[in-house]
């Protein structure tokens, strides 16, 4: 069923829904081996820390940090207050210093983690109750002028780029602490989703009408990055809810409501693939680190794995009684 790769380690899988629970899962097998539920907490979006320990849930209206390597990984053994409504984006600069985030209430957020492996510390060794390990104070802010569904950090580290239900797209210098630049590719069409190349040479912004825009980024004066067009590309005729690129810079993944993912191989923007077997909306995906797989969350309550050389599922993961809403996979 999976390809020989010079990269064997067990594939990780984290999956979120709308049945209120949280699933880990063994990729490979396909074996469910942690499950756990929160009924108060709606998850927007799951990422996995640089350090591979931890997983970190977006809520509403508050982040949660679970320790996977503790005796009850279940347990948030950290809580992020400071936004006031669904927060939509997550994700962390290189080290895992620093985390950042971004939310309907219109701002990205700014968290400081320096001191987090000794909170921790704390908190397992004196058995302190999550709720009073609570961080309410963010370490800065940028405010938009509308809901913001997106957020990514450019691969220099100093930059993060934002798309909101505007149509707007901005780029935050952290050094600055400003607005360095601003993209309007469709007034009032919400962007959905942005992907960065991994050596930071292209931006890919997806929005609610199936449209793909695309730029060459360009270092320019004083390190800030310049955008010039480089595609439009009409993916979808449905939503477009998550693009992603693919490690080794060579195709980009869209995720839709059509029920459909395309692969693009980026030279000329090409349709490799067409993914299908999901039988309604496809919220989320994520790429194997190596690039030889791919990993879908679809509102028919699974997710599914998917073979980028075949083009063909090779797992489906059944478990989740709704919708399942993102997902996120690393390599242990």
């Amino acid at each position: 069923m999976f390809e020989n790769n010079p990269d064997d380690r067990p594939l990780f899988l984290a999956t979120a829904s709308y049945d209120h629970t949280i699933r880990l899962w063994e990729a490979r097998t396909g074996t469910c081996y942690l499950s756990f539920a929160y009924p108060d907490m709606h998850v927007n979006r799951l990422e996995i820390t640089p350090d591979k320990g931890k997983l970190v849930a977006a809520c509403n209206p508050y982040i949660r940090l679970f320790d996977l390597n503790s005796m009850a990984p279940h347990l948030p053994v950290r809580t992020f207050e400071s936004h006031t409504n669904n927060v939509m984006a997550v994700g962390f600069q290189y080290t895992g210093q620093m985390m950042y985030s971004g939310s309907e209430d219109g701002t990205v957020k700014i968290w400081d983690l320096s001191s987090m492996l000794v909170l921790i510390s704390m908190i397992l060794t004196t058995n302190c109750r999550p709720e009073k390990c609570r961080v309410r104070e963010c370490q800065r802010e940028f405010r938009s002028v509308s809901p913001i569904n997106t957020v990514v950090l450019h691969p220099n580290q100093t930059e993060l780029i934002s798309g909101d239900q505007n149509g707007n797209i901005r780029v935050w210098d952290l050094r600055a602490d400003l607005c360095s630049c601003e993209l309007v590719p469709e007034v009032g069409t919400p962007i959905r989703s942005l992907t960065v190349m991994w050596d930071g040479t292209m931006v890919v912004a997806a929005n609610e009408r199936g449209t793909c825009y695309v730029w060459r980024s360009l270092q320019g004066i004083q390190t800030m990055t310049e955008f010039e067009p480089l595609h439009k590309l009409q993916a979808h005729n449905g939503y477009i809810l998550k693009c992603l690129l693919s490690p080794g810079n060579k195709y980009l993944a869209t995720a839709s409501s059509d029920k459909t993912v395309k692969i693009w191989n980026v030279d000329g923007f090409k349709l490799e693939k067409v993914l299908t077997g999901h039988r309604r909306w496809v919220w989320d995906c994520d790429f194997s680190r190596n690039g030889e797989y791919l990993v879908t969350a679809s509102s028919d309550t699974t997710a599914r794995l998917w073979s980028m050389r075949a083009g063909k599922e090779v797992m489906v993961y059944h478990a989740h009684r709704r919708a399942t809403v993102c997902c996120t996979l690393r390599h242990d």
